[in-house]
């Protein structure tokens, strides 16, 4: 028998950061620059972004200004963010074997760590956390909420992890 799973709620600011997963990983799939992919995403796809996940959900308001903040910031920080990542692997994972959808995941997630100071760390973990869960069913969430909860007090004075 199938769990069923409540309908997420689809905020502003949750409907901008999956946007912006699904954002990053266009860039690095498709290799185009973040500035191209948010063109085409502000032009085409924000006004359906929920259709193929969630189907008999409206579309949401999506919050332009911090889906566009998120995708380029992430991607201008990748190599510093990348680095910081990896530190915060189990034994044997590389970001390079989490694939592309989780690796945008957490690219996200630790560019609001680093750069976001206005977030609150636990909000950036659940959000994170609950982007995950709209695109993967298996364990990923649970590993998105252990790396950004290790990561978390590497970026931001004061934060302990809560592992």
């Amino acid at each position: 028998m199938s769990r069923s799973r409540k309908k997420p709620v689809i905020n502003k600011r949750r409907a901008a950061r999956l946007a912006a997963v699904q954002a990053l990983y266009q860039v690095e799939v498709n290799r185009q620059t973040p500035e191209f992919v948010v063109g085409e995403f502000r032009a085409h796809r924000l006004p359906s972004l929920l259709q193929p996940l969630l189907p008999d959900t409206p579309a949401p308001d999506v919050d332009g200004e911090w889906f566009e903040i998120v995708v380029t910031g992430a991607w201008a920080q990748r190599k510093q963010l990348d680095a910081r990542l990896e530190s915060c692997l189990q034994t044997g994972w590389s970001l390079a074997r989490c694939g592309f959808l989780l690796r945008a995941c957490l690219r996200a997630g630790a560019f609001e760590l680093a750069g976001r100071t206005d977030v609150p760390v636990s909000v950036v973990i659940s959000e994170y956390v609950e982007v995950a869960r709209l695109f993967l069913d298996g364990d990923e969430p649970k590993f998105v909420n252990a790396v950004l909860d290790r990561l978390a007090p590497q970026l931001r004075d004061g934060v302990e992890a809560a592992g």
